[in-house]
């Protein structure tokens, strides 16, 4: 605990900060909590969007067999723009997916099997959700950092300064009403002295 000076002045200036911090603290646990729900509500949308991904390649499994010869896909799925823009959340801006737009590339129908539109599709969809999980992971991390600061914050101002503002005001006092005792006892001892 640093020195604190024993005078009316900074008897003041603690009475001004243990009321800042207290004004302060409200906003912050606020922002704690707002966050900490975001944050839940994306570890489920992640876990949906990993399930639909598992379940997206359980139902390639079933059928590629047919691909008995390797076939590339990729040129077919390939991502030809990403569109993002940024959103704010309790004061953290996170990206959000606005399109994902995929080249228009037609496989040439006498050289590709029959499945191969159905393979395309399932590429599409599984870099799609790939995409989509990428985004919620790195909203999630940018609010998981925010979350981490906040909630220091909150336990600098529950646990340190608001109580450390409180025992200096409370020290102050008590130098002051002593220094207030004794000037009351001096004068009495002054005035029956020159009685």
């Amino acid at each position: 605990m640093a020195k604190i000076k024993l005078t009316k002045n900074e008897l003041k200036t603690q009475r001004d900060a243990l009321k800042r911090f207290s004004r302060y603290l409200p906003t912050l646990q606020l922002k704690k909590q707002q966050l900490q729900m975001e944050m839940r509500r994306l570890d489920v949308e992640i876990l949906e969007k990993r399930d639909e991904e598992q379940e997206a390649r359980a139902q390639l499994s079933s059928w590629i067999q047919l691909y008995s010869e390797p076939v590339d896909l990729a040129p077919y799925a390939e991502l030809e723009e990403l569109k993002t823009s940024h959103g704010n959340i309790a004061g953290v801006n996170i990206p959000i997916l606005e399109s994902l737009v995929f080249k228009h590339v037609v496989p040439n129908l006498f050289e590709t099997d029959a499945w191969t539109d159905i393979g395309i599709e399932t590429m599409k969809q599984l870099t799609r959700l790939r995409v989509e999980r990428q985004i919620l992971e790195e909203q999630h991390r940018l609010l998981g950092d925010e979350l981490r600061t906040t909630t220091q914050r909150v336990n600098l101002f529950e646990k340190v300064k608001i109580p450390e503002a409180k025992e200096n005001i409370r020290v102050i006092r008590i130098f002051m009403g002593d220094q207030q005792t004794a000037a009351v006892a001096r004068s009495k001892i002054a005035k029956g002295k020159s009685a």
